[in-house]
């Protein structure tokens, strides 16, 4: 099967910017960030394999087999240029995606990346992806979010239609244990071979909540030298939803810097 993705203008001489969410989410959640950007902005907004309408599409694993599965669908798709953004875990693979396919990657931006420190809350991680009705999925956004934060009903409700579906959550548990490993008696996250990225060329912006109760911020000093670092006070792991502005800065500067 297939990956979704919703694509916007895609006759336009631009190269696209192309969306990984989080895990867990669906390329609906960018939405308070979609309309903060130019509406002529060339997309490609995807439901990564194993999540919303991407549930049975072939590429379920870790971040190398989804990075694979992604560049095979744009290759489908015949964009072969294109700026990339991913959060958590789509990060880890945007990341891994442009370093497969440097010649093809425009820009890079990362918000609050898997894969940059073995560190990771996976106990919150392995709530959320659990959870199903729109109360649990406020209570597993509010666990990974600096206090305070509030979610969009809107997208509380996108996530609650896509986790309804059958086999949704066993699904993510699958995905969420293929990214984790023990180490001397203690679970964390596969590592990027961040080693690979020295003399990276691809311009990268990256954000990260200094209040980030997954991904400890600290794992922002891990990135490449050339790399644009923004450090966001008062806000936690989900960016998206507690700085969408911000976000959509850094997205808007990529593709007119690219």
């Amino acid at each position: 099967m297939a990956l979704f993705a919703e694509v916007r203008h895609p006759s336009s001489a631009k190269a696209p910017l192309v969306l990984l969410h989080g895990f867990g989410g669906i390329g609906a959640v960018r939405e308070p960030v979609l309309r903060r950007l130019d509406p002529d902005l060339p997309l490609v907004v995807y439901d990564l394999p194993g999540h919303g309408r991407s549930l049975d599409a072939d590429g379920v694993g870790h971040g190398g087999v989804m990075a694979r599965a992604i560049l095979a669908d744009l290759d489908r798709r015949e964009i072969s240029s294109f700026h990339l953004c991913g959060h958590s875990m789509g990060g880890a693979i945007a990341s891994l995606i442009a370093l497969k396919a440097v010649d093809h990657v425009r820009s890079l931006t990362l918000l609050a990346p898997g894969g940059f420190g073995p560190e990771i809350n996976h106990e919150v991680l392995r709530r959320y992806g659990s959870a199903v009705e729109t109360g649990e999925l406020a209570l597993g956004l509010a666990a990974m979010s600096a206090p305070g934060s509030i979610v969009d009903a809107a997208v509380l409700e996108r996530l609650a239609d896509a986790r309804r579906l059958p086999g949704a959550t066993v699904r993510l548990m699958e995905i969420l244990n293929s990214f984790l490993v023990e180490t001397n008696g203690r679970i964390g996250q596969g590592r990027l071979p961040l080693s690979s990225f020295e003399g990276f060329g691809v311009e990268t912006r990256l954000l990260w909540g200094a209040e980030d109760p997954i991904l400890p911020v600290t794992q922002a000093s891990s990135i490449w030298k050339a790399a644009e670092v923004t450090l966001i006070e008062g806000v936690g792991h989900m960016l998206i939803d507690e700085a969408p502005e911000a976000v959509a800065s850094a997205m808007a500067a990529a593709v007119e810097a690219g």
